[in-house]
């Protein structure tokens, strides 16, 4: 068993940095371990002790906690004042045999993940204010500030988040929240195939009804999500205030040419939290599961051309496909990402074997100019090639 090292303060993270020798694998609450490449470090910092929320100013939207906070306390504190992330992080740990509820803040900024949200708001990095944190050298850094105009240090924050822990350890971070919606309905859709229900939803993304999540649920994957579910389900959520969403709901209707079901907030949540968390996908993990992002029109020609074999479904309006494939040879890989290359888009490897996911690239292979850029800024923050190294490519 490794070394574990607990700091409890920025000072104690950088000093246990400076005084490291050899690779470090990062840790928050450790529920994403499995997502990655695996990785050969004697010791692991865990950033569990720097937790708590530090700063909260609902009326300014602004919130700061460490790194190791976990998302259910922050998102409780945000709830008591009817604000939430908007960007609606995901709890991928029951996709690793993990628990619900143990994601960090700091595992979410690093894995950049963000929710069914993101087609209207934008992504978990457009969301992050500012972090302190401590580079490769043991130096602390402190990027961007309090409000979203602080531009020099923000496109810092967007570097780190995304960067799965190989750049630097973040020990705080501050983000903008937004107001709870004060109404949401959910309009379900049944017994649409794959390629219709991508029109539908693309339909509705783009009228002027404001929709906040769009998502397709073939009928297994509906099966999962909603118990007693026996047909696919295409789902169209709407939020804002009551009279704002009753009208769009009714407009909806029209433009769509569909008055299917309205599912109002309990089972609404039920279901795009499920989705969120591809809980479809929770309970096999003998499969090697692919998350694959590419033009939402082009996402059922894919999976069609996969054959028969792979379970999936669609978010983001059919531009981020959730499929699993057999886990022999490659998982599909060379399949997989010729399919996503013809139309432009990328796939990574979410969960498989650790020996499968140290045989091929888990995320999508860089071409060559763009992976000695990885290098030269892998190099800039961590010379010494102390954090995580290997989690995202072989040679960073």
């Amino acid at each position: 068993m490794s070394e574990r090292l607990q700091p409890a303060s920025l000072a104690e993270l950088a000093a246990a940095v400076a005084d490291s020798e050899g690779p470090l694998e990062i840790l928050g609450q450790g529920s994403k371990r499995g997502f990655g490449r695996p990785m050969q470090a004697e010791r692991s910092l865990d950033l569990s002790r720097l937790s708590g929320v530090t700063l909260y100013e609902p009326e300014e939207l602004v919130l700061a906690a460490g790194a190791g906070t976990p998302l259910r306390e922050i998102e409780a504190r945000l709830a008591a004042a009817r604000q939430i992330l908007a960007f609606e992080p995901p709890d991928l740990g029951p996709l690793y045999g993990q628990p619900p509820g143990q994601a960090s803040l700091g595992g979410i900024i690093a894995c950049n993940l963000s929710g069914p949200r993101r087609v209207k708001v934008g992504a978990a990095r457009d969301y992050v204010l500012g972090c302190t944190a401590v580079n490769g050298r043991g130096e602390i850094v402190k990027t961007g500030g309090r409000v979203m105009k602080n531009v020099t240090g923000y496109d810092l924050s967007k570097l780190v988040t995304g960067s799965f822990g190989t750049l630097m350890a973040i020990a705080e971070a501050t983000l903008k929240v937004m107001p709870a919606p004060e109404e949401v309905r959910t309009l379900a859709i049944p017994g649409l195939d794959d390629a219709a229900a991508v029109l539908v939803m693309n339909k509705a993304l783009a009228g002027a009804q404001d929709v906040s999540a769009a998502a397709h649920l073939p009928r297994a994957a509906a099966e999962a999500c909603s118990p007693g579910g026996d047909a696919p389900l295409t789902l169209i959520r709407l939020e804002g205030t009551r009279a704002s969403v009753a009208h769009r709901l009714m407009r909806l209707q029209e433009e769509i040419e569909t008055a299917g079901a309205v599912l109002e907030d309990i089972e609404s949540s039920a279901l795009w939290r499920a989705i969120r968390d591809a809980a479809p996908f929770a309970a096999d993990a003998g499969e090697a599961l692919w998350r694959v992002s590419l033009p939402p029109t082009a996402g059922a020609a894919v999976v069609r051309e996969l054959g028969e074999g792979p379970r999936h479904f669609y978010d983001w309006g059919g531009g981020l496909v959730w499929l699993s494939l057999p886990a022999e040879g490659d998982g599909g890989a060379e399949r997989l990402r010729g399919a996503v290359a013809a139309v432009g888009g990328h796939a990574t490897l979410v969960r498989a074997s650790m020996a499968l996911r140290a045989a091929i690239d888990v995320f999508q292979p860089q071409d060559a100019a763009l992976a000695a850029l990885t290098r030269r800024v892998k190099e800039s923050f961590d010379p010494l090639r102390r954090f995580n190294p290997g989690r995202m490519y072989r040679d960073v």
